[in-house]
């Protein structure tokens, strides 16, 4: 094969641009690189003196840092690279290749016999004025480009692009529009731009070019270097039969293919040189000279497999010395991973092609095992019937790797490893198939995990991502091989069943499932207790294909959630019709606040000792006028999850302020208003909502108290503290509501400025006949009188639990014995008719206004 195709005579003076850029050594960067594209050249001389004493190119922007303003205008000599490295004008083609080669360098200075400068030859010169078109169409694109590119979110400043090409050794990176999803390139001629232009206040996504040009992996190099010419571009983007982004080929690819094609057919230059080369000797001795210069590891072996020769590269790749190799078979590098097959018809593709090229396992002299692309090629020497064979090899373990990330990125989730969304569908096709096939069962299971986002807002994205990678685990070891478990994103699971002969089956393997996810969770940080819901879909009786299937196990997994969580539901038609209304429903609640549809009911709290009202609990209220009332239980976690919720806390902080000061007015003094306030409204400018709602209705701070959950704590107790902190400096007392259903109750007590302790209705209902409640009450009790805390029992309905509270030290009691929920008119009426009219002056500090509504 020959790459110069009649062009053997070419030489530097031939191929060199006569028109010489340059500039003084003080010239400012940004000056040199508007001169560079105003000259659409790539390369700029730095003179001194009449010599020349440097050079600085476009491919030296990816080594600034774009951060440094003092860059753009800093002279070029601190830039330049130094000395110039120069070849005379008789110079020919071969050796210019060869020069390009050895010194990893783009540009070459053309000096006549006076060692005066009288041109420049670069790269791109040597492709376009050599007959190469035979050769790159024999030449694959696949097996040319750059897999390992960085990949850069348009978001970040340009420095880190160029950071990133250095870090790299790219001349080029993809920029991804985070809102788009599309993908552009930056080159190094943007960054020249970019510099000549000083730039410095944009992020990645305004200098990238897109739409990007596009290459198939199967295409030739010829078709390559065609769009490249045809775009007046350097860079393709390289996609394989997925139309996935796989690389980059750039003309600087295209070139060192043909540089490495030179050493390979070492046979064509020593054929080009001296007749007194055709020696055997004399040809061995020049190809070794140039295989030491290779930074490829290139190995010479005899015909019976003897090494003959082998170059520095070789050493530093496999440990082996010159001496302990030469002189040994090739096989010392063997890995013991290829077969005689695989050998054998290797050999047999060198005595039909005098050469194969392919990828294998070696082995190093320490032993570690590494792939590499290897090219064996024979070598005939003139006058003897024995050929010599040279190896040319390069560790490619870094494009293995480069390529396991882009699969492991397309089909796989990065956090837990699990696949994702697209391999799952993939799978489900083909299980589909299969189970149509053999007559059976195939079952699709959607899981989310219960109060997943709580965990997640009170204790941090890094439990939840803890919580996330051990669920992982547990449902991998769950299933059976050949069955799928997938990451859809957040807490959402889709699992795959195949070969079910019955629903029976399937059932038991939820039931399996529901009861490992549901064991104590023993994270780094936390130990936590969380529990599933999972919707099934079993083919082929609720479903004929992947989204019709989908689709009703998510159905089936909301009305799950609905039933109370921690249980599972298969699908049925029906569920359709619930799933439309919890649509609709959310639909409504978006619009509840201003069509004026919330309303705020009010319970008292009576002291079971003197029998007067201590306090009022304000409970949240959906009015619609199609749904009727809504059960809080109902709306206020679907309000959390639509991101409404602190829109309607700060409603309800007003209404209960505003209702405040109204009995004010007819004479009720000294009892607080407590609003239990949401976790996400605590941790969103809580105390500046408190502020304009007591600004708004005059209530006077000193009748507000603050009441929260554990929830509200957890992420961040010392943001908690200097929260609940200001709050008592503006006059406002705190509560901790429903103690003990929390995480971890005793310490926030013991370290956050609490005044009041309300214990939740869960713990009241079973007194006093349950004796580990009545235990566990009595303890609380006990705890908060020793930490000096006013005390509310929630949830009283009967005179047996007031006899035992009272008993115990807790006198504040509320619940349906003392008085039901009713709207402000209602409680307002019975207040007057308690205390009359003009003198409703009671003692206590508890009127509660609670968003979170108890029922």
């Amino acid at each position: 094969m020959t790459l110069v195709s009649n062009k053997s005579t070419l030489t530097a003076s031939h191929l060199a641009q006569k028109n010489l850029l340059s500039c003084a050594p003080d010239t400012p960067l940004c000056l040199a690189a508007q001169m560079i594209r105003t000259h659409k050249t790539s390369s700029i001389l730095i003179e001194e003196d009449g010599k020349t004493i440097g050079i600085w190119t476009e491919a030296d922007c990816a080594k600034l840092s774009f951060e440094q303003q003092d860059y753009f205008d800093s002279p070029i000599k601190q830039f330049m690279s130094a000395p110039v490295l120069t070849i005379k004008a008789d110079t020919p083609l071969q050796k210019i290749i060869m020069t390009f080669y050895r010194n990893r360098v783009r540009h070459l200075l053309v000096v006549d016999e006076n060692e005066q400068a009288i041109g420049i030859v670069n790269q791109t010169d040597v492709i376009k004025k050599q007959g190469i078109e035979h050769y790159l169409q024999l030449r694959k694109i696949k097996d040319n480009y750059n897999s390992r590119i960085p990949v850069i979110s348009g978001k970040l400043p340009v420095s880190k692009i160029a950071e990133a090409m250095a870090e790299y050794k790219s001349s080029s990176a993809l920029v991804k529009d985070e809102q788009s999803g599309e993908y552009g390139i930056i080159t190094e001629r943007d960054l020249l731009t970019i510099l000549a232009e000083k730039h410095r206040d944009r992020d990645a996504w305004f200098y990238a070019a897109y739409p990007l040009v596009t290459i198939h992996d199967e295409d030739t190099l010829h078709q390559a270097y065609i769009t490249i010419k045809q775009n007046n571009i350097r860079h393709l983007v390289v996609t394989n039969s997925l139309s996935e982004i796989v690389g980059i080929l750039s003309l600087q690819h295209i070139l060192s293919d043909i540089e490495i094609a030179y050493v390979q057919k070492l046979e064509t230059i020593l054929t080009e040189r001296d007749d007194a080369l055709r020696e055997s000797k004399k040809s061995l001795y020049f190809a070794e000279k140039i295989i030491e210069a290779s930074l490829d590891s290139i190995m010479v072996t005899d015909a019976s497999g003897k090494i003959l020769s082998v170059n520095s590269a070789f050493t530093k790749l496999t440990g082996y010395s010159e001496e302990e190799a030469i002189g040994q078979p090739a096989s010392l590098l063997s890995s013991g991973r290829h077969d005689q097959t695989f050998y054998r018809e290797m050999w047999g593709a060198i005595a039909e092609n005098r050469m194969w090229q392919g990828e294998i396992w070696n082995k190093k002299k320490n032993g570690d095992i590494y792939p590499e692309w290897l090219t064996i090629v024979q070598i005939d020497q003139d006058d003897e019937s024995e050929h010599l064979f040279a190896a040319i090899f390069s560790d490619i373990t870094d494009r293995k790797v480069s390529e396991n990330k882009i699969h492991a990125l397309a089909f796989f989730d990065d956090l837990t490893g699990l696949p994702n969304r697209r391999l799952f569908n993939d799978r489900f096709e083909i299980a589909l198939s299969t189970a149509h096939r053999n007559g059976q069962q195939a079952a699709v299971l959607f899981l989310d995990l219960d109060r997943f986002k709580q965990i997640n807002d009170s204790l941090g994205h890094k439990v939840g991502d803890e919580l996330l990678k051990a669920v992982s685990n547990r449902l991998n070891a769950s299933l059976k091989e050949g069955d799928t478990v997938s990451r859809f994103g957040g807490d959402e699971f889709v699992l795959l069943l195949t070969e079910m002969d019955c629903v029976k089956d399937v059932v038991s393997v939820v039931e399996r499932i529901s009861k490992v996810l549901s064991q104590p969770y023993e994270l780094e940080s936390k130990k936590l207790h969380v529990t599933p819901s999972i919707g099934v879909a079993i083919y082929p009786e609720d479903g004929q294909d992947t989204d019709t299937l989908l689709k009703h196990a998510d159905i089936a997994m909301y009305k799950a959630k609905d039933s109370g969580r921690n249980s599972y539901q298969l699908y049925t038609a029906e569920m359709n019709v619930v799933a439309m209304d919890r649509l609709l429903t959310q639909n409504y609640l978006r619009s509840a606040l201003q069509q004026d549809e919330l309303e705020l009911f009010y319970q008292l709290q009576f002291d079971s000792i003197s029998g007067q009202v201590v306090g009022i609990e304000a409970l949240l209220r959906w009015n619609h006028p199609e749904l009727g009332y809504v059960s809080p239980a109902y709306f206020i976690p679907m309000a959390e999850e639509i991101g409404i919720i602190v829109d309607i806390d700060r409603w309800v902080l007003r209404q209960a302020c505003k209702q405040r000061k109204r009995w004010q007015q007819l004479g009720l003094e000294d009892v607080r208003v407590a609003v239990n306030i949401s976790a996400l409204h605590f941790r969103h400018d809580l105390i500046k909502s408190i502020e304009l709602a007591l600004k708004e209705t005059g209530l006077d701070p000193r009748l507000l108290t603050l009441e929260v959950t554990e929830g509200c704590l957890i992420e961040n107790i010392e943001q908690a503290s200097k929260t609940l902190t200001r709050a008592n400096e503006l006059g406002i007392k705190n509560s901790i509501d429903d103690f003990g259903t929390g995480f971890s109750a005793l310490s926030y007590l013991t370290q956050l400025p609490f005044d009041t302790l309300k214990i939740d209705a869960g713990f009241i209902r079973k007194l006093p006949f349950d004796q580990q409640e009545c235990q566990i009450v009595a303890t609380i009790i006990a705890m908060a009188q020793g930490l000096n805390l006013g005390i509310v029992a929630e949830g009283v309905e009967t005179r047996e639990q007031v006899d035992f509270l009272t008993k115990k030290g807790c006198s504040v009691m509320q619940g349906y014995l003392y008085c039901k929920p009713a709207n402000a008119d209602s409680i307002s009426a019975q207040l007057l008719e308690l205390y009359g009219k003009n003198s409703a002056n009671t003692t206590g500090d508890n009127i509660a206004v609670e968003n979170l509504a108890e029922i």
